[in-house]
């Protein structure tokens, strides 16, 4: 969520709200240790400014991430991506590679893009 959010070099106020909802409120996080989000959030920022900083990043993730929760991940990506009511290029680019990496199928992904595209229109 913090990636997508940060792909464009423009973090929104939509989107940390999006992402704080999220791991305030949805049973996948249940467990999830809050005070971890700034370690993460710097984690991928200093991961952004190294060359190969993406692969390293689907690295960590494809280790801390079991593989059924990989369409969740994808869903709340879309979710950060689609909560300021525009989706640029960097994001539609990281959605794209997050799909690639994470094994989701495009018909499912065409469905959970769909689902965030209605939830977040205005």
């Amino acid at each position: 969520m913090v990636a997508v959010s940060a792909s464009d070099e423009n973090i929104r106020t939509a989107e940390l709200v999006k992402i704080q909802s999220a791991v305030n409120h949805l049973p996948v996080f249940a467990d999830y240790d809050i005070d971890r989000m700034k370690m993460v959030s710097q984690t991928v920022f200093d991961l952004f400014e190294q060359e190969d900083g993406l692969s390293a990043l689907f690295g960590l993730i494809r280790e801390s991430l079991p593989e059924r929760l990989n369409e969740t991940a994808y869903a709340l990506a879309c979710d950060v991506a689609a909560a300021d009511g525009t989706l640029a290029e960097p994001e539609l680019r990281l959605l794209e590679e997050i799909r690639y990496e994470l094994n989701i199928d495009r018909l499912h992904a065409a469905g959970i893009e769909r689902g965030a595209r209605a939830r977040h229109m205005t």
